[in-house]
């Protein structure tokens, strides 16, 4: 009996020890050197297990390895490994002691792999490495969980790190070694949503075709989930992508691809889509009066990668714009990328051209060169910038190049040409000729645009040399059925500032380039400076009142087309004048119906050609008269009319510089004696009390 209590004694207390050991685990430090060997004889990797090794056998087996690093012994730098805070794995008691564990779930928790980038391929990089023949010893695998990942890439000499981090993953793998993997990560500040679908040889799965199947979602890059299907080998580190097909949105593709990830990687794409979709941000609807950003420019990531791709596509769509057909060759080698594209069909016309961005140093360039030909201008410029003020066929050449780490540093440093032509169109919600009469009421803030008014053009034409973000044109043409204008000034760039000096001109007919009657001129010229969006627009009186004889021949010229024919029309402005005595017999005084020589009056002409627009161009004369005891309309504080300083086509920013003298017109010739038989007198004596002549 005595025996029999010891016995349960001891019993007992072998149960109470199990129990205990069931529940809170036993400290297994010696599995850590047998599992440390067991990988690096698979996978030729030395894997460190820095932290505590626990083993607990209730509820169900479960290991849990803490503080990993997994390393090639080769490398000495270090910076290529796998580091892991702890991995869990559960299985059954039953499959543990039969020799093929089942394991149910394994739960890696942030590990994390560091990748050095590399600026140029290693020479070892051509040599393929043998094949991992990973022996998991009849070991199966329901599922894997990745939680809080990360994958860390970094160029020490360059001090340039960037992360793939959050990547929180599910893979379950079937009885049939299928495998689907789902997961999110986010790379920088754009989150990434991955779906992949994998059917898996068995081992060893080296040069084995791997059916693929994918759906990834970047909502901040991609407008569209991208979906598709593959057939994967892996060769060594060459991965390569065959029967490449799917979708991007509703635009269908196919083609191949090939990643080599023995070194720096060299990816290769060939892509042919039906229909490609890229889009643009829209810009806000006063961007136009916003400064550029200064939000720093990063390509750097294009050092440590060099592709080869080609995109074709039926029909591409960038922001609004569509082009069709699209064939674009890029290439990228040592942080340049070379992009082009010939024989893009744009609206009924063709755009050739070829970008060329160099990453190497700390302030990237760029530099571009494209020619547009025969392009409808409207749909283009409305679909790629929101700009939807121009109309007709467009005939552009653009040669520039720049660099800068921001917006504005980019456009103050750009240099180069361009040529534009627009032909047979419109300047939608601006009537020109109504802004030239406007102006003889006082100075113009802004465009004076309005949807309902537009300005028919046979071409509008202007050639730009820029310089460090000045864009200079000498030749500005507009010709349309009733307005002429030509002119030359300075394009400000990276302030957004204009500063042109034109000669607008009115054409009394309503035929276009080919029209044999000449233009009146306003006889001032007009002055546009400030933002490009809100542009304050003025006449030049200084500039009129600085040299006299030009401004004399002007209104003689004036005065044949406006005033009507031998200056009637001019009686209708003396009052305005303020001239006084020697207004010609035969003007407002006289009676009605009569001219000076006795003819009978024609009212409609001297309506239309000397009567209110001849008294607003009087106005603006009074008011130039007037000019020495107080500024013109538009004319800078400081800046005196008649004081011999006529304005520049320079930008308004540099009010202390001195501006060039005008040169004085040639000395008119003598008038013949038909010429003199035109002129009236009371047009004379007017000039006279003008001038002084």
């Amino acid at each position: 009996m005595r025996a029999v209590k010891f016995v349960g004694a001891a019993v007992a207390a072998v149960i109470i020890v199990i129990a205990i050991v069931l529940v809170v685990g036993i400290p297994s430090g010696f599995l850590s050197s047998a599992i440390a060997s067991r990988v690096e004889s698979a996978t030729g990797y030395r894997l460190t297990i820095a932290g505590s090794t626990k083993l607990s056998l209730w509820p169900t087996l479960n290991v849990t390895l803490n503080d990993l690093t997994l390393q090639d012994p080769k490398d000495r730098s270090g910076i290529n490994r796998l580091t892991v805070e702890s991995v869990q794995a559960d299985m059954s008691l039953s499959s543990a002691w039969s020799g093929k564990p089942k394991i149910s779930e394994i739960v890696i928790t942030h590990p994390v792999l560091s990748q050095p980038l590399l600026r140029e391929r290693l020479p070892s990089a051509t040599a393929s490495k043998p094949a991992i023949a990973l022996d998991t010893g009849g070991a199966t695998i329901d599922r894997i969980r990745i939680v809080d990942g990360e994958v860390a890439f970094a160029a020490v000499r360059d001090r340039i790190e960037n992360r793939i981090s959050a990547i929180n993953a599910d893979a379950t793998i079937g009885a049939d070694r299928k495998v689907n993997l789902k997961g999110t990560a986010r790379a920088g500040d754009t989150p990434l949503k991955f779906d992949i679908k994998a059917a898996t040889p068995a081992p060893p799965i080296d040069r084995q075709a791997i059916p693929v199947d994918f759906a990834i979602d970047m909502p901040d890059v991609l407008r569209s989930q991208l979906n598709g299907r593959a057939e994967v080998r892996l060769n060594g580190p060459l991965v390569m992508i065959n029967s490449l097909s799917g979708a991007l949105g509703n635009g269908a593709f196919n083609g191949w691809a090939s990643v080599d990830i023995a070194s720096k990687p060299l990816v290769k794409l060939d892509l042919a889509f039906q229909q490609l979709d890229i889009p643009l941000a829209k810009p806000a609807s006063n961007a136009p009066s916003q400064p550029w950003s200064d939000k720093p420019i990063n390509v750097s990531g294009l050092n440590y990668v060099d592709a080869q791709v080609r995109i074709s596509a039926s029909e591409v769509t960038v922001g609004e714009a569509r082009f069709s057909p699209l064939a674009l060759d890029a290439k990228l080698a040592g942080g340049v990328l070379k992009a082009g594209t010939a024989n893009l069909g744009a609206y009924g016309g063709q755009v050739s051209g070829e970008v060329i961005l160099d990453a190497t140093s700390g302030a990237p360039s760029f530099a571009m060169h494209s020619d547009l030909v025969g392009v409808r201008a409207l749909p283009l410029l409305k679909g790629l910038a929101d700009f939807d003020r121009l109309d007709g066929k467009l005939q552009a050449k653009i040669s520039v190049r720049s660099a800068g780490i921001s917006q504005r540093a980019l456009m103050a440093n750009m240099q180069g040409t361009v040529f534009a032509l627009f032909q047979d169109g419109a300047i939608r919600g601006i009537n020109v000729a109504q802004m030239i009469r406007s102006l003889t009421s006082g100075t113009l803030s802004g465009w004076q645009d309005s949807q309902e008014l537009s300005t028919d053009l046979t071409q509008l034409s202007a050639s730009f040399r820029i310089d460090k973000g000045q864009a200079v044109t000498t030749d500005l043409n507009l010709v349309g059925p009733l307005v002429r204008v030509t002119g030359a000034g300075t394009i400000d760039l990276g302030t957004k500032l204009m500063g042109f000096r034109v000669e607008p001109k009115l054409v009394m007919t309503t035929q276009g380039q080919g029209s044999s009657l000449n233009p009146v001129g306003f006889g001032i010229p007009v002055m546009i400076d400030g933002s490009w969006s809100q542009p304050r627009i003025y006449p030049d009186m200084a500039g009129m009142l600085d040299n006299p004889d030009a401004a004399y021949a002007k209104l003689r010229e004036m005065g044949k087309g406006l005033f009507g024919p031998d200056g009637a029309g001019l009686g209708n402005i003396l009052g305005s004048l303020g001239l006084g005595g020697n207004a010609p017999a035969g003007t407002a005084s006289n009676a009605p119906g009569s001219n000076p020589q006795g003819q009978p009056q024609q009212p409609a002409q001297n309506d239309l050609l000397g009567g209110p627009l001849g008294a607003a161009i009087g106005n603006l004369i009074q008011q130039g008269l007037s000019g020495g005891t107080s500024p013109a309309p538009g004319t800078p504080s400081g800046t005196s009319p008649g004081t011999g300083t006529s304005r520049s086509r320079s930008m308004p920013a540099n009010p202390t510089t001195p501006e060039p003298q005008a040169s004085p017109a040639p000395p008119a010739q003598a008038p013949s004696r038909d010429e003199a038989q035109q002129d009236s007198q009371p047009m004379n004596d007017v000039l006279r009390q003008l001038f002084n002549r």
